[in-house]
């Protein structure tokens, strides 16, 4: 361990303890910059907003990444870092360790095998949010704490005074950082399904969005935070196949349970998981792919199928040195082919959950109503978004396509 880089000295603390003699930084350009030639990779475990900035400078570099999920905060982003690991031939793994798990590979052996049948709907869910959302940003700011620089904090994100219950966690429920929980559960638990049906973009998305409501009546509106809870509906197109409707539920909300799971079974586990419905049958996982089980549920010691997906040592326990393996044996090496989460499967999986995000921000977008005071439409609401996935862009709502690619501050440039 070469070197750390953190703008909040108290969090940093731990890792500097365990690591000595690694030099200490605060910009992680800086330590790029000066420690060029010591660094062979970089992991970055930063907030979402700055993922793609801090990535892309490594691997303009020629570093290998390791990148929490999700991968990047907007999906313009997601497809940069994508093109970026071939261009710079760069080893790539994304954070969502369940795809090291032996979980989802043991669901594909049974869906190649046809245990199931063909797919016909994906529905996925989490509890998540377990931080602050759908509130008003607060209106008083505070002097931020000693030990945090809270312009290197910001990085990418607009310029705003520092505010109290934001660093170092709830900073996932405002759109300027954070992702959601989309963002931060979608990538672990969309990944399965993902990978089973060999998903690329979708072509559309729709959402219905939890309300608050801040009196009689009066729903609040608090577009600089993620909603309490959402329900998007993905339809991805399948060459010679039935177009396949795949659901995402948070907030607590959860599908109906399927018939095949008896009273006192749990769905998932309990608060996520993964239902695939197929032609002849359904399969089920929980967080990360684990625990995949066939409904019913003793189908899951009855049925036997081959062996033939590679396993990861220790599972998902093993993510970070699947990547630290093709690190060692370069780009293109056979520990390359091994990775479970290199860019150009977590890219297209990533910009697949944001896009879950572009129809919730779409949804709370609003003009005033032409000739009233305090009136407003909603024009993204009840329509569904058309995702033209190889350009980027929604093609019958021209709002949305602001969501795709953010603006950053200052001289932070991909």
């Amino acid at each position: 361990m070469i070197a750390l880089c953190d703008v909040d000295d108290t969090r940093a603390k731990q890792s500097r303890d365990a690591h000595p003699k690694a030099t200490y930084y605060k910009d992680f350009r800086t330590m790029l910059e000066k420690e060029e030639k010591n660094i062979d990779a970089v992991s970055v475990s930063t907030p979402d907003h700055m993922h793609a900035v801090q990535a892309m400078m490594a691997m303009k570099m020629g570093k290998h990444v390791y990148v929490q999920k999700p991968m990047a905060h907007d999906i313009y982003e997601a497809r940069m870092l994508t093109e970026a690991a071939d261009k710079y031939k760069v080893v790539t793994q994304m954070g969502n360790q369940g795809s090291s798990g032996d979980g989802v590979r043991q669901m594909i052996e049974w869906y190649e095998a046809g245990v199931i049948g063909e797919a016909t709907k994906v529905y996925s869910w989490t509890n998540r949010p377990v931080w602050p959302q759908g509130i008003e940003w607060p209106k008083t700011s505070v002097t931020p704490p000693a030990d945090l620089d809270w312009d290197l904090w910001l990085g990418t994100a607009p310029q705003k005074e520092y505010v109290g219950n934001l660093v170092p966690f709830n900073w996932r429920g405002w759109w300027d950082y954070g992702t959601g929980a989309l963002g931060d559960m979608a990538c672990h638990i969309m990944e399965p399904p993902f990978r089973v049906l060999g998903l690329g973009y979708p072509k559309s998305a729709e959402c219905s969005v939890g309300s608050v409501y801040v009196g009689e009546f009066s729903r609040g509106y608090f577009p600089e935070s993620c909603p309490p809870s959402s329900h998007i509906t993905l339809r991805f197109d399948r060459p010679g196949k039935s177009d396949l409707e795949f659901h995402w539920m948070d907030g607590g909300i959860q599908p109906t349970r399927p018939e095949e799971l008896e009273a006192n079974e749990i769905m998932g586990d309990g608060g996520n998981g993964v239902i695939i419905e197929g032609t002849k049958g359904k399969m089920m996982c929980s967080t990360y792919g684990a625990n995949p089980k066939l409904l019913p549920t003793k189908r899951t010691s009855e049925v036997s199928v081959p062996q033939t997906q590679y396993r990861v040592p220790l599972g998902d326990r093993g993510h970070y040195n699947n990547w630290v393996e093709a690190c060692i044996g370069g780009y293109g090496s056979e520990e390359f082919k091994k990775l479970s989460s290199p860019f150009s499967v977590a890219g297209p999986l990533t910009e697949t959950v944001l896009m879950g995000n572009l129809a919730i921000r779409s949804y709370d977008y609003r003009v005033k109503r032409e000739g009233a005071d305090n009136q407003f439409d909603y024009p993204g609401r009840g329509i569904k978004l058309l995702w033209d996935g190889a350009d980027m862009k929604i093609t019958n709502f021209e709002p949305a396509n602001q969501f795709v690619k953010r603006t950053y501050r200052g001289d932070y440039k991909l």
